[in-house]
């Protein structure tokens, strides 16, 4: 009876990390099927363990990056593409809560393009460190390199994505634009009326491929939508500090453990005609 129960427990304890899971094996492979399979296997790995797991997450994120490199490495000497795009009908269109979590935190096919320039070891490092937080010890023994090696893999990775070599950023405090200072302050109060004032009505928000990795849509036009986005991410303006980054006033958002997204905004005739949110962790790195 007691074996009986360890397994339903371990059971639970993998549904409950399952949405998780396909998120982090969805973001490596770029294909459904392929993120399915990964994650069954991690269930069988489980099954199979015997013991204690202390960090459950951890471990089952740790076990189904290692498949999905080793998927991508196998796919890299056959030169196969993925099975899939996001957008594109997996093989069972019925929808059911995995397929949701899926949809909902999938990236957008010109990023999986991007993504699958890069090495295996640098989109595991990169993913699974940029876009899920594992830290850096965690990943070098799934990568099989030092924490410092794992390191400058995801900061090759972001190199590439950029598309041109790392730069230094200059970041110096500036003085706060009249209407940066209004936007903040409307954002912060969830004044919509407020923020349309501050908004030209041919306003356009750009999430760049950091920001997507993190939600935040790659283009918003229209003073309307541009605002509403603002309301929806209002609790972050809330902690948020005026800065001015090469020559461009905006604010950067804050948490205890520093700079999380950055906004920088263009501003002609008294009105906010363009809005660039960036999460790129190099430039987060200069603003802390």
């Amino acid at each position: 009876m007691h074996e009986k129960n360890a397994e339903e427990e371990r059971a639970a304890l993998f549904q409950a990390h399952r949405p998780l899971l396909l998120s982090v094996a969805h973001r490596m492979l770029g294909s459904h099927a392929e993120a399915e399979d990964a994650v069954q296997e991690a269930w069988l790995r489980l099954a199979r363990t015997t013991g204690e797991i202390d960090n459950p997450a951890g471990w089952l994120t740790t076990v189904t990056g290692r498949i999905c490199l080793d998927l991508l490495r196998s796919r890299t000497a056959r030169r196969e593409e993925p099975a899939d795009r996001p957008g594109t009908e997996p093989a069972d269109p019925a929808p059911g809560p995995e397929h949701h979590a899926l949809t909902a935190d999938a990236v957008g096919v010109a990023l999986l393009v991007v993504l699958d320039a890069l090495t295996p070891a640098e989109r595991l490092a990169f993913v699974l460190h940029d876009v899920f937080a594992v830290p850096f010890e965690d990943i070098a023994p799934i990568v099989e390199r030092t924490p410092a090696a794992a390191r400058q893999l995801a900061s090759r990775a972001r190199r590439r994505i950029r598309g041109a070599p790392a730069r230094t950023t200059a970041v110096v405090p500036g003085h706060r634009d009249e209407v940066v200072d209004a936007f903040l302050a409307a954002a912060r109060g969830g004044d919509l009326t407020g923020l349309l004032a501050v908004l030209d009505p041919g306003v356009t928000a750009r999430g760049d491929v950091f920001a997507r990795l993190h939600g935040i849509p790659a283009r918003t036009h229209g003073a309307d939508a541009v605002a509403a986005q603002a309301l929806a991410f209002s609790r972050l303006a809330r902690s948020a500090r005026p800065v001015l980054v090469e020559g461009r006033p905006g604010f950067a958002s804050l948490s205890a453990d520093g700079p999380t997204a950055v906004l920088l905004l263009t501003v002609a005739d008294g009105r906010i005609t363009g809005i660039d949110i960036s999460c790129d962790p190099d430039l987060l790195a200069a603003l802390a």
